[in-house]
């Protein structure tokens, strides 16, 4: 009978990458890649650093087993390890990742040195005055006047963006990028509902809200039928 392999080496353009067994004990995990990493490291003559991707399917690994996974790997001549993927996440990330993809709905005023932030989406029913800022890891929607400072996408989502019913801002932000809303002028009070975005080259443009349809077609999670 063929003895199962717990490690599967597969060489890619970009480096190795390693399968490895989720039913096993992490002891003989250790053991059989050790083995198979020295063999192939000497049927290697490359003196170039190669990256080295790591899949442990369903097995959670604590932060020490994947230190040893990584001190192990790194022993070997050339390997750097990239990253180590696991299909398990921890009670933690499920939270955090929920979180962020939640909306959360707010009625208030949000008033001058008054700070409103959520880890997901911002529906925020009211204003936000001059001197107020709101803040979303995710998008930022705003039934009302935005005289304030809006920062969509402040953990780094680029894709993220700002709708207000009356675009007047001191400040917008979205991930890194900065920008100061265009002037408006005083005699077009009935303007039509805006968004700002990131363009391809980085830059924040203000534009109708209709243009999200076509620029953010995920922000559409309605799956009903037509």
């Amino acid at each position: 009978m063929k003895k199962r392999q717990n490690v599967t080496i597969k060489g890619t353009k970009e480096g190795l990458v390693l399968h490895l067994d989720d039913i096993c004990s992490f002891e003989e995990l250790k053991k059989e890649l050790d083995q198979k990493l020295s063999a192939n490291s000497r049927s290697q003559e490359e003196r170039n650093l190669i990256s080295v991707k790591v899949n442990v399917g369903n097995r959670y690994l604590t932060e020490g087993q994947r230190e040893e996974l990584k001190n192990l790997i790194r022993q070997k001549k050339n390997l750097v390890v990239d990253e180590i993927e696991s299909d398990v996440i921890t009670r933690e990330e499920a939270d955090r990742l929920k979180a962020e993809n939640e909306v959360v709905t707010v009625s208030s005023i949000v008033r001058s040195g008054q700070v409103l932030k959520v880890p997901g989406d911002l529906l925020l029913i009211g204003d936000v005055n001059p001197g107020g800022t709101v803040a979303a890891g995710g998008n930022i929607f705003i039934m009302g006047s935005l005289k304030g400072v809006a920062h969509a996408g402040c953990f780094g989502n680029e894709d993220a963006v700002i709708a207000a019913s009356s675009m007047k801002p001191t400040q917008l932000k979205i991930s890194d990028a900065i920008n100061r809303a265009p002037d408006h002028s005083q005699n077009n009070e009935k303007r039509e509902m805006e968004c700002a975005y990131i363009d391809e080259n980085r830059q924040i443009i203000v534009d109708r809200l209709q243009v999200l349809i076509q620029l953010r077609p995920n922000l559409n999670r309605f799956e009903g039928g037509h």
